[in-house]
């Protein structure tokens, strides 16, 4: 077998062969798009004590609820990303089948859809409040409750920040969902992982073109394109897939591209520095698993450089959770990479 091809299943001691992609789950097919649609949850307040005028969160819905509303999973966005990039990943046969469930894919705060500062008519660019983790679930909950009413849901899950939400929804609200499933996500961010994102925020900062937030083209594309290489992947990853010739053409392209809204990074990667979901226990990782009722399970990648595993595999220790580790040399896009296992472990996970 090649060692770059395998994962471990704990609980069950499995280990089997992968195949390799450097997709992501939003690129493994093309399926149908559901409309877009807003939650109006008027002027939100957030854990600050500052509010979202408003505040409008976007969503999809995949599948029909079935008689007795059992079915519903929720399915947050991963950083920057939104609720039409997760369509790839619902459907038959991927990660979340909507033939089988009820898919509510939610746009997190700021991330160019949901309220945003790019998008913000009266809190525009850095006069958008700082945001957190818990403001991105405590909005969903609204959506949940208020608008869709739903006061429960089969499962909660999410890939990245996606799976950093997961970890904050089965804290914060225990009784709400029967299932978790955090995929490469963390319930706190280690130090390494908040060097790089000290880092990429620097970088937005310091460039010429920021301007207080006040920029007419987006900071840092090529420092962007620089981090994304290093931490998305592995060495030897990239190096499979890059040659010393190309590498200068391929990141300077980066100057032409528009991708999200540099503020809407800022807000989004400070709520991640922010994310504990042991702060309203005193900062005891034991207590705050304690809280959750759900029945979990931690997805990781062991060569993860944009999400360090330990957090997630230490609180999986501690809910006696099911865990899948991957240890392929995709990284933090390993979920993507070794897809049709990890869809067929998800599948196995939500029928029990």
């Amino acid at each position: 077998m090649d060692p770059r091809c395998r994962r471990v299943v704990t609980r069950n001691s499995i280990r089997l062969p992968v195949g390799l992609s450097v997709l992501l789950f939003c690129l493994t097919s093309i399926a149908p798009a559901q409309t877009l649609q807003f939650a109006q949850l008027g002027d939100f307040k957030l854990e600050s004590g500052e509010v979202i005028h408003d505040c409008r969160i976007g969503y999809r819905t995949f599948g029909t609820l079935n008689s007795n509303q059992s079915n519903a999973v929720l399915f947050p966005t991963w950083a920057l990303g939104t609720t039409e990039q997760l369509i790839g990943s619902i459907g038959s046969n991927k990660l979340v089948d909507s033939t089988k469930y009820y898919v509510i894919a939610v746009d997190a705060l700021a991330n160019g859809v949901s309220p945003s500062p790019s998008t913000s008519q009266s809190q525009p660019r850095m006069k958008f409040p700082k945001i957190t983790i818990r403001d991105m679930v405590n909005t969903q909950h609204e959506l949940l409750t208020k608008t869709l009413h739903l006061n429960h849901v089969m499962a909660v899950m999410g890939i990245s920040m996606g799976g950093m939400q997961t970890f904050q929804w089965i804290v914060s609200y225990p009784d709400f969902m029967d299932k978790a499933i955090p995929i490469v996500g963390s319930p706190q961010p280690t130090p390494y992982d908040l060097v790089f994102i000290r880092a990429q925020l620097r970088a937005i900062t310091t460039d010429p073109d920021w301007n207080n937030g006040n920029y007419t083209n987006n900071p840092a594309r090529v420092a962007e394109a620089e981090f994304l290489a290093l931490i998305l992947t592995t060495p030897d990853e990239y190096n499979r897939h890059m040659t010393r010739k190309r590498l200068a053409g391929e990141l300077d392209k980066a100057k032409n591209t528009s991708g999200f809204d540099s503020n809407d990074k800022i807000r989004q990667l400070q709520a991640i520095t922010a994310l504990d979901v042991s702060a309203p226990f005193g900062g005891d990782m034991e207590r705050a698993a304690a809280a959750v009722k759900a029945k979990v399970l931690v997805i990781s990648a062991t060569r993860d450089h944009a999400v360090n595993p330990t957090p997630a595999l230490d609180f999986a220790h501690l809910l006696r959770a099911q865990t899948l580790v991957l240890e392929g040399d995709c990284g933090h896009l390993s979920p993507g990479c070794e897809a049709q296992e990890v869809n067929q472990l998800v599948a196995d996970f939500l029928a029990l």
